[in-house]
C-alpha cells in the first residue's frame, strides 16, 4: 500500500510542475489492487501539443513488476510504439530477467477509491492488420476455430460481419459457447483513435465476461 500512495503522490507532482499530466483510465476491475517489488513507467499526456506525448522509463527495472502509467486521453495510435517497446523489453533474454515479473497498466476505481491494476505481460501488439497475421499463421485446417471482435468505439463491437451493442457482448458470447465444439478463439481488433480509456474500459469488461469455450487471444492488433 505504501507504493501505491507513493505512485499517486510522483505522478500529481509531476503534473503540478509542468503542462504534462497524467489522468489515469478509470475501471470498475478490482481483481488486483495491489503489487508488490514495482517500477514504474509513465506517459505524459502534453496539454500545449495535444498530438505529443512524453515517454518517461527512466527508473524501469528489469527485474521487477512495471506498472505502466498512461494518460487515459492519449489514444492507441500514439502510445502502441511505446507499448511494442515495453513488451519486446520485457521478453528479451538478459542476465537478469526474472520470470515471475509482470506488466500492469495503472487504473483508478472510484468505486473502491483506490488503484487498480490489469495486467498486459503476454499481449503482443501488432501494426501489421489482422488480414496479413493471419496468412502467416500455420494452416491447422479444420481444427481452427477463430473470429475477432473489432472495436470502433466504446459502444458497438463488430463479430465477423455482424455489428452489436457494447452491452449485449456477454450474451452474444454465451449464445457462441453453446454452439461451439470446440473452443472458439477470439482475436481482438482496435481502432487506432480510440482513446486509452476506450482501451482500458473494453478490456475491463472482457475481463467480466464468462468465456466458457472462448479463448480471448494474446495477439491484439490496432489498425488505422
Amino acid at each position: 500500500m505504501k507504493q501505491i500512495i507513493i505512485l499517486l503522490v510522483l505522478i500529481t507532482f509531476l503534473g503540478s510542475c509542468s503542462k504534462k499530466s497524467i489522468k489515469l483510465p478509470e475501471t470498475e476491475n478490482s481483481d488486483i489492487t495491489e503489487i508488490i517489488d514495482v517500477s514504474a513507467v509513465y506517459l505524459f499526456y502534453d496539454e500545449t501539443k495535444k498530438d505529443s506525448l512524453e515517454f518517461n522509463r527512466r527508473n524501469l527495472i528489469s527485474t521487477t513488476n512495471w506498472l505502466v502509467n498512461i494518460d487515459k486521453r492519449l489514444t492507441l495510435k500514439q502510445i502502441l510504439p511505446h507499448l511494442v517497446y515495453l513488451q519486446n523489453k520485457r521478453t528479451k533474454d538478459g542476465m537478469h530477467k526474472n520470470e515471475a515479473a509482470k506488466n500492469y497498466f495503472t487504473c483508478s476505481n472510484p468505486s473502491i477509491e483506490n488503484l487498480a491494476f490489469i495486467e498486459f505481460t503476454d499481449v503482443v501488439y501488432h501494426e501489421d492488420s489482422f488480414q496479413v497475421f493471419l496468412e502467416k499463421m500455420n494452416d491447422d485446417d479444420e481444427k481452427q476455430n477463430i473470429t475477432f471482435f473489432r472495436f470502433n468505439n466504446e459502444k458497438f463491437i463488430t463479430i465477423g460481419n455482424r455489428k452489436i451493442r457494447i452491452e449485449d457482448l456477454e450474451v452474444y458470447i454465451q449464445t457462441l459457447s453453446l454452439n461451439e465444439i470446440i473452443p472458439l478463439e477470439v482475436y481482438l481488433i482496435f481502432s487506432e483513435n480510440l482513446s486509452f480509456q476506450n482501451y482500458i474500459t473494453i478490456k475491463s469488461l472482457l475481463l467480466k465476461l464468462n468465456l466458457d469455450k472462448v479463448i480471448i487471444e494474446s495477439h491484439e492488433f490496432i489498425y488505422n
